[in-house]
């Protein structure tokens, strides 16, 4: 059976539309408790976190009933980001974690992510055995076996020691005036939070949600509001979250911004120099620049690719015994101190080195010259399939032929939207806007017929 609600990030589409309705957040969740819960006994945990959104209220309260209808203690951790649920799950001795987000999309949509007892997020055939579970007919628990639940109002104080600890003993950042833009999401209380007990002095932006401005004009996917904030306070720096704060955009003091390649290229370079990158090589996907794979072999450091998913990149590391990874968006995963990516954590790591160093931020920002690379994405009705058409195939075999040994092609359908995302990398500019418009024209051509 091929999974049909599951795509590269959990579950996820338009709140109150399939498959994101309560009916099947209640469905998924007796399913999980019913794949996760091991005896007859009482003793199995779930922890469920969320992010800001309206309709995080529905999902959660839908989970719950789910949950508990199988036998599981639920225990309800509030907004907290989602690598405090994968750090909490193994904390806590839960059976399993979720996390109730879309990530970086807008408000309407939501999304529900699964992580095992281990704390990691699940594999494909775990994730495809609860699908199949929530598609068929269920087992209750006995009425005296029904489960309970209750809320967890310490969560965020556990997960902000847990992060705090990830820096050097002692070290402070005071002197070091830092804006922090939450995307009015999961960590709006979090990071700020970390920041000045650290010692820095804090700028913080995007941490008024109201259910339906997560992600809107703020955070890692807008940093406009981060690079004025940063020029009119005189900041040193800013950190950019996305909604649930599992990735991370860098600026510097002028507002200029760090992809996650280039923070991953700070961090495998220290981390190498130190001795503290295990198996010498970091893991990213395959949308990471060539700009990063030649500035790594320049230090005789390896780049393991993946497919496009930060949990796929989570997978290789652990099969590889790698700890350093993450992906071009700016999903940053150090598996010494997380089991996911986490934006705050890789913000403090960013402001280690600067304290370390003592060298500005747009000092660090910059570790490598990219090679020129173009993404464009193109929207398309989802019963539709572009790249199966014959005039598309066309286009992408062409341009594969213009850039043979000047650069490379990566057309992929979107695991949490329904896009086409066309990108190439080129030192040729002008053939690289050529081959990128040219395929997108084709896509939008037969998604408009």
């Amino acid at each position: 059976m091929s999974r049909k609600i599951f795509g590269t990030d959990g579950v996820r589409g338009k709140a109150n539309t399939y498959p994101m309705t309560a009916e099947m957040a209640m469905r998924l969740g007796a399913a999980a408790g019913r794949y996760f819960r091991r005896d007859g006994s009482s003793a199995h945990r779930v922890v469920i976190g969320k992010d800001t959104r309206l309709s995080g209220y529905m999902f959660e309260n839908a989970l719950t009933a789910g949950f508990t209808s199988t036998g599981m203690n639920v225990f309800l951790l509030s907004p907290v980001p989602t690598p405090a649920v994968g750090m909490l799950t193994t904390s806590m001795r839960a059976d399993v974690g979720v996390m109730i987000s879309a990530s970086h999309n807008p408000h309407h949509d939501n999304g529900i992510k699964f992580f095992g007892p281990d704390g990691f997020k699940l594999s494909d055939e775990a994730e495809q055995a609860i699908e199949e579970l929530a598609m068929g007919d269920i087992d209750p628990a006995q009425p005296a076996n029904i489960g309970r639940a209750k809320h967890v109002y310490d969560g965020r104080f556990r997960y902000n020691e847990r992060v705090k600890s990830t820096v050097p003993a002692g070290m402070r950042l005071d002197g070091l005036k830092v804006v922090i833009d939450c995307a009015n999401g999961a960590a709006y209380r979090t990071a700020p939070e970390v920041l000045w007990e650290l010692g820095a002095d804090v700028v913080p932006i995007g941490t008024s949600p109201d259910g339906y401005n997560i992600n809107a004009e703020c955070g890692s996917t807008d940093t406009r509001a981060a690079a004025r904030a940063v020029v009119e306070h005189g900041a040193d720096v800013a950190l950019c979250l996305d909604g649930d704060a599992d990735r991370i955009m860098v600026l510097d003091e002028t507002g200029r911004v760090a992809d996650g390649d280039q923070l991953m290229a700070l961090l495998a370079a220290r981390w190498g120099a130190t001795g503290q990158l295990k198996g010498g090589a970091l893991v990213a996907t395959v949308m990471s620049n060539l700009g990063l794979e030649r500035f790594l072999e320049g230090r005789d450091l390896r780049l393991e690719r993946t497919s496009v998913g930060d949990r796929y990149v989570v997978e290789r590391m652990r099969a590889g015994g790698f700890n350093l990874g993450g992906e071009q968006s700016g999903h940053i995963v150090m598996t010494d101190y997380s089991t996911t990516g986490d934006g705050l954590l890789a913000g403090l790591q960013f402001l280690t080195a600067m304290v370390e160093t003592g060298y500005k931020a747009s000092t660090l920002v910059r570790q490598f010259e990219p090679v020129p690379q173009l993404l464009k994405n193109v929207r398309f009705d989802q019963t539709a399939a572009p790249l199966d058409e014959a005039a598309v195939k066309a286009a992408i075999a062409q341009a594969e032929g213009d850039l043979v040994g000047k650069g490379r092609l990566l057309i992929r359908k979107s695991g949490t939207e329904p896009l086409i995302r066309v990108m190439a990398e080129c030192e040729d500019e002008g053939l690289l806007t050529q081959v990128v418009d040219g395929i997108v024209a084709e896509v939008q051509a037969v998604a408009s017929a």
